[in-house]
């Protein structure tokens, strides 16, 4: 026999657009995990598995493996513009979260520069375009990346080139390298952690 609720009992509250925002945000946090340390090709299952969710709950959200991919390239660069946009922030500090995000994101960062067949998508150039924007916007105008407007980006580009390795600690080891050979300074190499707007 089942039970009926009486009027006045209550059920369990249901979060709604919060645990999809939730659910959101750790999908997106553990593809960024498992991409870094497995690239690309990995099931999408073992994505919803970090998560802690079904696989059900990662297809309402992203439909196939590059929404994923292009979901954290795309929290990757909201993070870069909020730390331009922190209250005291300066080049060397921006590149810093730049290069914690390519020493992270190594797996597909280089959707940023790469051309397939036909070029960029336009999503793909619209999220570069942002990094650079960000970037642009606290660069001295006697910086060494300054002297032609394509140099800011054909460093980022190469830096991410050199991004490679079994490790974080050893992606970031070769990214400061290839900073310091270009004769940039970079700041600490950290996630941004200001506080969301």
């Amino acid at each position: 026999m089942t039970r009926r609720p009486l009027p006045d009992e209550r059920r369990p509250a249901n979060d709604g657009p919060k645990a999809a925002a939730r659910n959101r945000a750790a999908l997106i946090a553990a593809a960024r995990e498992i991409f870094a340390e497995s690239g690309l090709d990995v099931p999408l299952s073992a994505i919803a598995r970090r998560a802690g969710v079904g696989q059900g709950v990662l297809y309402r959200h992203f439909p196939d493996r590059a929404a994923v991919a292009l979901a954290v390239l795309e929290e990757n660069v909201r993070e870069i513009e909020r730390a331009a946009a922190a209250d005291g922030a300066d080049l060397a500090h921006i590149l810093g979260v730049l290069t914690w995000h390519q020493t992270e994101s190594t797996a597909f960062v280089g959707i940023l520069h790469a051309d397939g067949a036909g070029g960029r998508s336009d999503y793909a150039a619209t999220l570069s375009q942002r990094v650079e924007r960000a970037l642009r916007g606290h660069l001295p105008a006697d910086h060494r990346l300054a002297a032609d407007p394509g140099d800011l980006m054909i460093a980022v580009g190469m830096v991410s080139g050199a991004v490679t390795g079994p490790t974080r600690e050893h992606r970031e080891r070769r990214a400061l390298a290839a900073w310091r050979l270009l004769g940039v300074e970079v700041g600490p190499v950290r996630p941004f952690e200001g506080r969301e707007e």
